[in-house]
């Protein structure tokens, strides 16, 4: 009779759990799809949520568009191979990272027209960031370990910085210090953004392989997405891991909404993991938001809180050759949008 009991109890139990589960709804809807000419890949995505503008890189091409209807409001050509785009507004400039012909585009922010393009001193600039406290630009070379940093006033390069690995995406508290992922060292690295020194070296263990990186500059915290399906909390006033939260798989970017105080893993697979800052030492998953597959990158509006994330349909996916043993699937022609996801009111 006992066995028959904590039996029945377990169904009853399971059945409870399996219906709140189909009560429960989001917090966030997918409020529109853009669709977005040209089938090249891409990379990071820049909201300027003072124009309402989205900055998208898109195979060759930088286009630009108004992040509430979708609308093509300009295409930066020239840029070869675009990573991620830097809005120096104080300088009225955008800084595009070029992988392809090892460059920076610079070009005039308000009206898009093409200024100059900086060499880089390394090779594939990736990642890149605009530093308003030194007037900066920090560009991170995939290939060659080095950050080139450009003065956004001149256009000049000032300095190369070593770096221990493979840099992937960098935040800035604006005061002082630049903080960037080491992808494959499972670091996070500190450079004092007025000497331009690496200063400090953290491990993001149990992460590995951080890309995406985000910051509470309130609350001193660095949000780490990692390959193993892990966003890593970073305390940078001790260097200190404060929190280990499970996300979804295939990450690649990550956003602080520091309004509702929420970070947003955005994951290949199709999820957007939210977790909930309670305090600087509480963190929480709040859901993992159906988005599409390759949807991996990713920007918050902090006006609006919408969530933007670039992707496209996939084909097949091609057999493997001694020149590409590790073939990616097929982007169907036609098929780039960018999502727009919104909090349900």
């Amino acid at each position: 009779m006992k066995n028959t009991i904590i039996t029945l109890s377990f169904i009853l139990l399971s059945t409870i759990s399996i219906c709140v589960a189909q009560t429960e709804k989001s917090n966030y809807t997918i409020a529109n799809k853009f669709s977005i000419e040209g089938d090249g890949g891409w990379d990071y995505i820049t909201c300027d949520e003072n124009s309402g503008r989205l900055f998208i890189s898109h195979g060759m091409v930088t286009q630009v568009i108004d992040n509430k209807t979708g609308k093509l409001l300009g295409i930066i050509q020239d840029t070869k191979g675009v990573h991620g785009i830097a809005l120096a507004q104080e300088e009225n400039k955008a800084f595009i990272s070029c992988g392809r012909d090892t460059s920076i585009a610079v070009v005039n922010f308000t009206t898009l027209e093409f200024i100059t393009k900086v060499k880089s001193t390394g090779v594939n600039p990736d990642a890149i960031l605009y530093d308003s406290y030194s007037h900066n630009v920090f560009v991170y070379n995939g290939r060659t370990s080095n950050a080139t940093v450009i003065n956004a006033k001149t256009n000049e390069v000032v300095a190369t910085i070593p770096l221990d690995g493979k840099p992937e995406f960098s935040v800035t508290d604006g005061n002082g210090k630049v903080y960037v992922n080491i992808e494959d060292k499972s670091e996070v690295t500190e450079i004092d953004a007025k000497n331009l020194k690496v200063t400090n070296t953290w491990s993001i263990a149990p992460g590995e392989e951080p890309s995406g990186l985000s910051f509470d500059v309130a609350n001193h915290r660095l949000f780490s997405v990692c390959g193993n399906k892990k966003m890593v909390v970073l305390d940078v006033e001790t260097g200190k891991v404060i929190s280990t939260l499970a996300i979804g798989d295939r990450v690649d970017g990550c956003a602080f909404d520091p309004e509702l105080k929420r970070a947003y893993s955005s994951n290949g697979e199709g999820t957007v993991t939210v977790v909930q800052e309670g305090n600087e030492n509480t963190f929480s998953v709040l859901e993992n938001i159906p988005t599409q597959k390759g949807a991996r990158t990713i920007c918050v509006d902090k006006k609006t809180h919408h969530i933007y994330l670039p992707t496209a349909e996939y084909g097949p996916t091609p057999e493997a050759t001694a020149e590409n043993p590790h073939p990616r699937p097929t982007i169907k022609p036609g098929t780039f949008t960018i999502l727009d996801i919104a909090l349900v009111k």
